[in-house]
């Protein structure tokens, strides 16, 4: 009976071995591909949170800076957020926050400058398209209309169509185009809800054009019938 164990046992190691001759260096490849990619995908969570946290602290202190009322150190918060942390989203609301500050102490360049890297460099579309709004209302206010259409057009968030459409219309009526300026209007209040406040403004714009809102509407489900 032993001998007959110890025979078993050895056929047993013996198609262990040929087994692992076949299949050992393979296996062994795919341990260690395998291994290395846990390490590797470890790793880059590490260097993303280490990012997003350092990216972090810079955007406080462009906050601080900002409640402060000190716009040297929001500027200097904002340039170590785009040579370290450009692909960041504090990176942009850093930019967008430093463009307030200085719309509204006066510096309409520097606050061109900043809305214009978000509105570039950004990696969330929503707050590169909040980015061309507020540079489109910067460039009105100093009369370059058509740097600010530039702004408005292209593609964009879905959300933004109807106040993309509406501030067009404030620029074409700016620049006396009457019929353009309609035209936008009324893609803007057709593009809102009835439930949003934001299409009483554009009812309004519409009705001092001498159009009426309803007149709009009742074309829009028209069209809408006319595909069906």
């Amino acid at each position: 009976m032993a001998n007959h164990l110890d025979l078993e046992e050895q056929e047993q190691l013996d198609q262990l071995k040929h087994f692992w001759n076949t299949w050992g260096t393979l296996i062994s490849s795919v341990l260690i591909l395998v291994a290395g990619s846990l390490v590797a995908w470890n790793g880059y969570q590490y260097w993303q949170n280490r990012q997003a946290g350092q990216a972090a602290a810079l955007y406080d202190a462009v906050e601080v800076a900002a409640r402060a009322g000190d716009q040297n150190r929001m500027v200097q918060a904002f340039a170590d957020l785009k040579a370290k942390y450009a692909g960041t989203t504090q990176a942009s609301q850093a930019g967008l926050a430093l463009a307030k500050t200085m719309v509204d102490t006066g510096n309409a360049d520097g606050a061109k400058e900043a809305l214009g890297w978000v509105a570039t460099q950004s990696g969330d579309d929503g707050l590169k398209a909040l980015a061309k709004l507020r540079l489109a209302s910067v460039l009105m206010d100093q009369k370059s209309y058509d740097e600010a259409l530039k702004q408005l057009s292209g593609s964009a968030p879905l959300e933004f169509d109807a106040v993309f459409a509406d501030r067009r219309g404030d620029i074409y009526l700016l620049q006396e185009k009457r019929a353009e300026a309609i035209a936008e209007y009324a893609k803007a209040y057709k593009s809102l809800e009835d439930s949003v406040e934001y299409r009483r403004l554009v009812e309004v714009k519409l009705g001092a054009l001498g159009v009426s809102p309803q007149g709009v509407a009742m074309a829009a489900a028209g069209s809408i019938d006319g595909v069906k």
